[in-house]
């Protein structure tokens, strides 16, 4: 469903971002890979080349409205073409509100809402334009359910969810586009170490215990929504670990 598709995927250098840029491409499409560490970068263009895929890559930083809308335009101008958004690229920095950890906020408010909503505005018009495409914002369960010392980063992901249904209201009937909010719970990534409230290492030790997610669980969540035919919209997937109450 998805071959020869435009896939851009923001957070790509780690992650659920990496998995699905690589699920992808093994699926067919071509992907445009963004994130700050372009080393990173680099290697999984190399990976994907090597295994037969199309990929183009660029730094991106979704805080930077300017770089959104660059990198929407170099791929288009490389391909002609964006078919998907996977709007992965989020920060995690748990602390208690107490802590007063307020530049912590700015950057998760910048990075986990302005950053969705300058990536999408990039490709929106294209994808008006040409009356398809499929929009997939990484939400959580906490953007469901909230939790002491998540109290700033269950808004940003609450957001996330308000402003993915919103976009599912604007363009689904009116402009055939697709919009799906993928929500993990506990996944086993880089994100916990953002985390530099030190009351919160019971936590983190804890969350290790558990059998989590892993990064491909979700890239296949992921696959499972973009390849859904043309007249299925799989509007939210809720995902969590087994063993995981809340």
């Amino acid at each position: 469903m998805i071959k020869d598709k435009v896939a851009i995927i923001t957070g790509a250098s780690s992650g659920i971002g990496l998995a699905t840029a690589l699920t992808l491409a093994k699926a067919g499409a071509k992907v445009a890979i963004g994130a700050r560490r372009v080393n990173r970068l680099e290697e999984l263009a190399r990976k994907i080349s090597a295994d037969g895929g199309e990929v183009f890559y660029q730094k991106l930083d979704v805080t930077q409205r300017s770089e959104c809308e660059n990198f929407a335009k170099a791929v288009l101008d490389k391909w002609g073409s964006i078919d998907i958004l996977v709007n992965n690229a989020g920060l995690m920095p748990l602390s208690f509100f107490k802590s007063l950890k307020v530049d912590e906020w700015d950057k998760m408010v910048d990075v986990n809402i302005k950053g969705v909503l300058y990536s999408t505005a990039a490709v929106i018009s294209h994808m008006k334009e040409k009356k398809s495409g499929h929009i997939v914002n990484l939400s959580s369960v906490a953007g469901r359910i909230v939790f002491p010392a998540g109290s700033v980063y269950c808004a940003t992901k609450h957001a996330v969810a308000a402003f993915t249904e919103g976009l599912r209201q604007e363009f689904s009937v009116r402009s055939n586009i697709r919009v799906t909010s993928i929500e993990p719970g506990v996944v086993a990534t880089e994100l916990n170490d953002t985390i530099t409230d030190e009351s919160l290492q019971g936590f983190i030790e804890n969350a290790k215990k558990m059998e989590a997610l892993q990064a491909q669980d979700i890239a296949n969540a992921i696959l499972y929504a973009v390849e859904s035919p043309p007249h299925v919209n799989v509007n939210e997937i809720l995902i969590r670990p087994t063993t995981q109450e809340r």
